[in-house]
């Protein structure tokens, strides 16, 4: 919950790659982040009803229940797991390029409700590259009193995010696969 480096409401993603699984037909997603607010609306409709439909007010369906529960989070970020480069300078003049990746990990676990069992669980983890090239030149003038220097460059970092997404992605693919092969469901 401290670090910055990955983003802290990564559960959106886990909700969309499990309405996307099976173009949405794998998982029934039912909330229990907002859990608060969906009973506090639950309760306000349920006043409403009561005083303006007195006589017989329409009851509220009842809320669904999970059979399994999703587990897990942003278990890692590892900075400069590879990193590298080259450059060249000569009278003054030069250019270098670097590059460094990071990586991110992510842990899944899918627990029954019923048992408490978990039945599956999962890690997946996503590089993310940065590139960075740049040219100087460096000259002195006038017996050495002024200077010159030039620099210019540019970089590519990809995002954080669309890692952190990647690789949750991957572990919901990975976990529907474990799961069929430990025969807790079955592609049709």
């Amino acid at each position: 919950n401290l670090s910055s480096a990955v983003t802290q409401g990564a559960e959106v993603w886990v909700i969309d790659a499990l309405l996307q699984a099976g173009d949405g037909t794998y998982f029934e997603v039912v909330e229990r982040g907002g859990m608060d607010h969906v009973i506090k609306e639950r309760q306000l409709i349920r006043d409403t009803r009561e005083n303006y439909e007195k006589d017989n007010p329409t009851p509220l369906s009842a809320m669904k229940f999970a059979g399994v529960l999703l587990e897990g989070g942003i278990v890692g970020y590892d900075s400069n797991v590879q990193t590298g480069g080259n450059g060249a300078m000569y009278l003054g003049v030069g250019t270098a390029v670097e590059y460094r990746v990071d990586t991110v990990t992510v842990a899944m676990r899918l627990v029954s409700v019923s048992t408490g069992r978990v039945l599956v669980s999962v890690a997946a983890e996503k590089s993310i590259a940065s590139y960075r090239q740049g040219a100087s030149a460096f000259k002195f003038f006038d017996l050495g009193t002024e200077a010159l220097e030039i620099e210019t460059g540019y970089s590519v970092n990809e995002p954080t995010n669309y890692a952190v997404r990647q690789a949750i992605e991957a572990a919901i693919i990975e976990l529907i696969y474990q799961g069929a092969t430990q025969k807790l469901w079955k592609f049709k």
